[in-house]
């Protein structure tokens, strides 16, 4: 058992935010991570992709053809002889030997907010008690690799840490290809000067360390030095999309979703273990193809690009891309042309990070409402990562109240997806 982070009571962002930023004017999230090991792993980072609001399998990666619930969409030919995908998804296509699916993903949650927390953390809610996220798992379980955080959400906030403490946090990015105001002296305030300030603030904490030492005071004492040290790392490069060429950006997509595909790449190059892209809307009650068409125009060229490129530089191999949504949609279609919940069935897609490419698990009944074959459960996900990361996802940690608990609520890694 551990008692994991939970010793880090106060994160970087809300130490600068209170303390130095009173000197300084700025702030930094929480961004240490503990260290572990990870001996048995085929994978050192993870890129999660969660598609909010519940992605449509058919209309995505298991396409019905010449079925009633087909939609408006025709199935595509793949870089795997006899596999097909949807046709919004034309580049990706070519990229699917470096990718595997899931495709009888069986869900227990058609509520938004329910399916989402058991997606995310593999438990289901349970009054009183906020599980962590797979990235703020992998933070607490795998070492910090160089000065950037271990765990970066983008476009959205990212799991919260839970009973392991705010160490595990998420570092969140809210525009990708933005400068964070808050990793960077305050304008007007040039760098000696800000210098200086930390100096102060150093002299002024010693003081107070050698009056009241205390756990706490600490814990703030770390968070500051982080902090600091991150503001000044020339790691902090990763975030300048800017120094990609223009084909580059060009070829992600001039989009939130492709400048948060770009950022990735650029964050696993420097280390970061866990990178969370968030994108909403895909909740289509009404008139889900013309979204859909849309959602693919934008995700196509992002996805499609990243693989190929994590793949050309070798980093695939070490980079476990996964895209998930809280559920799949009805096969049947709605009188206003939509897709309501479905937590039946869906489909999980997978690249890299030691995972076969060109490889199919399970399968969905013929119209898309059920598994067919090889069902997989949600904690079955869970565990398939922590086995690629080389975490033990039966590990138990000890929540502040003193009861033990598994990072992963059960389930069984899905092998057949590893060479």
């Amino acid at each position: 058992m551990s008692s994991g982070c939970r010793g880090y009571a106060v994160s970087r962002r809300a130490v600068l935010g209170a303390s130095a930023g009173t000197l300084l004017g700025l702030n930094v999230r929480s961004l240490l991570a503990r260290t572990g090991t990870d001996a048995k792993a085929s994978a050192e980072h993870v890129i999660l992709f969660w598609n909010g609001g519940g992605m449509s399998h058919i209309d995505t990666f298991d396409p019905k053809p010449g079925r009633p619930t087909q939609g408006e969409f025709s199935p595509i030919a793949t870089s795997v002889p006899g596999l097909q995908i949807s046709e919004i998804l034309p580049q990706l296509s070519k990229q699917m030997h470096h990718a595997a699916l899931i495709r009888s993903v069986a869900g227990t949650n058609g509520d938004h907010g329910r399916a989402t927390y058991q997606l995310q953390t593999s438990y289901n809610t349970f009054p009183n008690l906020q599980h962590p996220g797979m990235g703020n798992v992998v933070t607490h379980e795998l070492p910090q690799l160089g000065d950037l955080p271990a765990f970066v959400s983008v476009s959205g906030q990212g799991t919260r840490a839970g009973y392991l403490g705010q160490k595990c946090e998420a570092f969140f990015v809210g525009r990708p290809g933005e400068k964070d105001p808050y990793l960077a002296f305050p304008e007007g305030v040039a760098a000696m000067r800000g210098q200086k300030r930390l100096e102060a603030l150093e002299r002024v904490n010693a003081k107070f360390a050698n009056r009241a030492p205390s756990s706490e005071f600490d814990a703030t004492q770390t968070a500051t030095k982080e902090a600091v040290r991150l503001m000044q790392s020339p790691a902090l490069e990763a975030f300048e999309l800017e120094k990609e060429s223009d084909a580059t950006r060009d070829r992600y997509g001039r989009t939130e979703f492709g400048r948060g595909c770009l950022l990735a790449r650029r964050l696993v190059e420097k280390g970061v273990r866990f990178v969370q892209v968030n994108r909403g809307g895909f909740d289509v009650h009404y008139n889900a193809f013309p979204a859909m068409q849309a959602h693919g125009e934008v995700m196509d060229p992002a996805l499609s690009s990243l693989v190929s490129d994590l793949a050309s530089s070798g980093l695939l191999s070490k980079t476990l891309i996964i895209m998930l949504s809280e559920f799949g949609r009805t096969p049947k279609i709605n009188k206003d042309a939509g897709r309501d919940h479905h937590a039946g069935v869906f489909t999980c897609f997978m690249a890299g990070g030691g995972i076969k490419g060109g490889t199919v698990i399970g399968t969905s009944d013929e119209d898309g409402y059920k598994p067919k074959d090889r069902p997989v459960a949600v904690p079955d996900l869970h565990a398939t990562v922590c086995h690629a990361l080389g975490i033990d996802g039966a590990k138990e940690v000890i929540t502040p109240l003193q009861r033990p608990l598994k990072l992963v609520d059960g389930g069984k890694p899905v092998m057949e997806l590893f060479a």
